[in-house]
């Protein structure tokens, strides 16, 4: 038996952190989590004050036994599971599967996995923190509560399959309620007109602002042309100048969500991905932790890592760039353990270029983000020149804005990223010398129309960005929380943007009018606040979990005797039944809306909602495997072609659908509508792979008017340029 058994999550922590204690220390992975609630029942005691009932799912046991083999009456045990409310919850309930009294093991805890951070911690053992155990518990059973409650009620109401959560069902509420406003947007036309001179070879612009020293806003294209031709042959003077030097400051080192952020606006990484390539660097790439533990929303640096930061910056960047004194920053998050580090490099002596050998493509890109977030806080500020300049024309006054970066500072190395891609980029102009009463040569005037956006819809980065500002959930929260939304069809992915789906909607309805505290943003984040005074120990977890529980129930009482299925999810329509001429109704299914004949079950024919298109036709046509016929069938994707002796014989192929236009790449063939593997829609040519030509967004028949591309949908009542990077050319239908 093994004098000391260290116990982590993982087995590629386990390997990096045996190869530093030695032959003296057993170390092994318990896999995650090693105890849980059932998964087919409740397996919360709601009249025996919450009391739960935890069992070893059936892929653990071998891991226990495993771990138990390694037991003896002289082992010393060290829990050394992450240090956040989850890794602390996998060790007490380490002891519990083990049958191990907590206060004989030892607990430790790392920021870092290095040989000098695991040794450190070893020296420093502690018990297990029970608040900690119960913030986590308490979040455990108050999720399941919700969703093992309320999910049936949504079964039996709405349609089966379906699921509500105590977070995930506020993350859908925000999304429904952005595409609403997007919907309900009006779209407003409006002009503006801009100056193009030309002094010592260099050309820049100037926008028209005012008129009569008053601002000015054309909104049809007459006001333009009436504009230019009040213009035509005006003088161009320069009638003012300001010029103000400013000081830009760096962003703060990385907590898990500004990462998550951060991952997707510059590496185009979704939440999940950015966590699993972190959680690699964490855990060791040939045998060391190359980042610090990556769940944390604390801002704080390590006094060693200021001071490594500062000398890489003198040795690589130069004295000026550096520092007199280390810039330390402070989170605004209630609840924020600032005991812990931002994510950091262990060791930021290893630059990006020295660790990009042992790295594949998308863990070097990661870490040479952090890499550079992690130095640029500890840089000097950027010292900019704004320059503004104030052209008159007759009555009209044009302006034009410069950017003269005087000391990069931080920006040589790193720049946070905006959400917002459409942000005007006039600031970053270079200007020529210019002075107050110069004249102008007018190269050209240009009107450029525009159009109203609604708000965007939320992107996975934008989504954290306002679950964090709410006080939703917590870093360890959203990438599962993003995932479980999307897998169990709430929303689609729609290039970077996520759309909710139709059940969405009928989902989202129903809990606002009749749960509405469930996905009230504010009781959430209320509940948040409340599950981290359990773990700082001000609160017991039980009266927390009671005085939801009660009312809650209550309300589930209610509404199953009150509530008609059928008020929700069937209509009245105007369609008669080709079959048995019954009217049909509109109902709601699992995959969204469709027709079906009111005399079911006497009469079973059905239909989509866009068509004459019934969701089960028989087709002249043999099945290629067993020879049944073949049948036109719609899906949770929409038509496709499958054998009418299904299950017995699983046949299916897709339905292609033809967009009309011809491939503007290689002429031969057609632009058709395809999925991918996850059931999220694009356009490609038919005559794939010879021709590789692909569109997010559906085609029009219609070539750009400043590139010659290919046009295509931008929303309802636009299209663009396919060509989104170079060109960017957008107008209105």
């Amino acid at each position: 038996m093994s004098k000391n058994l260290v116990i982590v999550e993982s087995p590629t922590k386990a390997k990096t952190i045996g190869g530093f204690l030695g032959s003296g220390y057993k170390v092994l992975s318990s896999m995650g989590h090693i105890r849980d609630l059932p998964e087919s029942k409740l397996g919360v005691d709601t009249e025996n004050d919450f009391e739960p009932t935890y069992v070893i799912p059936p892929d653990k046991k071998k891991v226990v036994d495993e771990i138990k083999k390694n037991l003896g009456k002289d082992t010393v045990v060290w829990l050394a599971t992450d240090e956040d409310r989850e890794g602390e919850a996998i060790s007490w309930h380490l002891c519990h599967a083990l049958k191990v009294k907590e206060k004989e093991t030892k607990r430790i805890v790392f920021h870092e996995i290095t040989k000098s951070a695991i040794e450190e911690a070893i020296k420093n053992p502690r018990t297990i923190d029970i608040n900690l155990v119960d913030a986590q518990q308490a979040r455990r059973i108050l999720d399941r509560l919700v969703g093992y409650k309320l999910s049936p009620l949504l079964w039996k109401k709405i349609v089966r399959g379906i699921s509500a959560g105590r977070v995930q069902s506020v993350c859908v509420r925000l999304i429904c309620e952005r595409e609403r406003e997007i919907d309900a947007f009006k779209t407003e036309e409006s002009w503006t007109i801009e100056a193009y001179f030309n002094k010592e070879k260099i050309v820049f612009d100037a926008s028209l602002k005012k008129y009569q020293d008053k601002k000015i806003e054309l909104a049809k294209e007459k006001d333009a042309n009436k504009v230019l031709a009040d213009l035509d042959g005006a003088t161009y003077q320069i009638v003012k100048i300001e010029q103000k030097d400013v000081k830009k400051s760096p962003a703060p080192p990385f907590t898990t969500s500004t990462l998550q952020q951060e991952a997707a606006r510059k590496l185009g990484f979704s939440v999940k991905k950015t966590m699993m390539i972190a959680q690699q660097l964490y855990e060791g790439i040939k045998g060391e932790g190359l980042i610090t533990y990556m769940r944390t929303d604390s801002l704080n640096l390590a006094e060693s890592a200021l001071k490594e930061a500062a000398s890489v910056i003198q040795k690589t960047y130069g004295k000026e760039y550096a520092l007199k004194t280390p810039r330390r920053f402070k989170t605004k998050s209630k609840g924020a353990q600032e005991a812990h580090e931002a994510i950091r490099p262990v060791h930021i002596s290893k630059t990006p270029d020295q660790v990009s050998g042992i790295l594949s493509p998308d863990q070097s890109r990661l870490y040479e983000l952090i890499w550079n977030r992690t130095v640029a806080c500890q840089m000097a500020e950027a010292k900019i020149k704004r320059t503004t300049v104030d052209i008159a024309a007759k009555d009209y006054l044009f302006r034009a804005i410069g950017r003269v970066i005087v000391f990069p500072g931080f920006l040589a190395v790193y720049e946070e990223g905006k959400d917002d891609s459409s942000r005007s980029a006039r600031e970053e102009k270079t200007l020529p010398p210019l002075a107050e009463g110069d004249k102008l040569n007018l190269d050209r005037l240009e009107k450029t129309q525009h159009f109203t956006e609604p708000p965007p819809r939320y992107t996975e980065a934008s989504l954290v960005k306002k679950l964090e500002a709410e006080g939703i959930g917590r870093p360890s929260t959203y990438a599962p929380t993003i995932t479980t939304i999307q897998r169990r069809g709430y929303i689609e992915r729609e290039g970077h943007s996520l759309k909710p789906t139709e059940i969405a909607f009928v989902v989202n309805d129903f809990l606002v009018a009749h749960f509405p505290q469930i996905v009230d943003l504010k009781f959430t984040a209320l509940m948040e606040e409340e599950l981290d005074e359990i773990a700082e120990g001000k609160k017991k977890w039980q009266p927390v979990i009671r005085e939801f529980y009660g009312p809650f129930e209550k309300l589930l009482l209610e509404k199953e005797l009150t509530i008609d299925k059928k008020d929700l999810t069937e209509e009245d329509s105007k369609e008669i039944c080709e079959r048995c001429g019954a009217p049909m109704k509109l109902k709601l299914g699992r995959f969204g809306k469709f027709l079906a004949c009111s005399n079911y079950p006497e009469c079973r024919f059905r239909k989509s909602v866009d068509g004459d298109k019934p969701q089960s036709v028989t087709l002249d046509e043999k099945c290629p495997e067993c020879g049944n016929p073949l049948e036109k069938k719609m899906g949770r994707f929409g038509e496709f072609v499958g054998c009418s002796n299904y299950p017995k014989c699983r046949y299916i192929r897709a339905i292609v659908k033809d967009t009309g236009i011809a491939c503007p790449e290689c002429g031969k063939g057609k632009i058709v509508e395809k999925r991918t593997k996850k059931g999220r829609t694009f356009y490609s040519c038919d005559q794939y792979p010879k021709c590789q030509t692909a569109f997010w967004n559906k085609p029009v028949d219609k070539k750009c008017p400043k590139c010659g591309k290919q046009m295509v949908e931008a929303g309802k009542s636009a299209i663009k340029c396919s060509d989104t990077k170079e060109c960017g050319h957008k107008e209105g239908l």
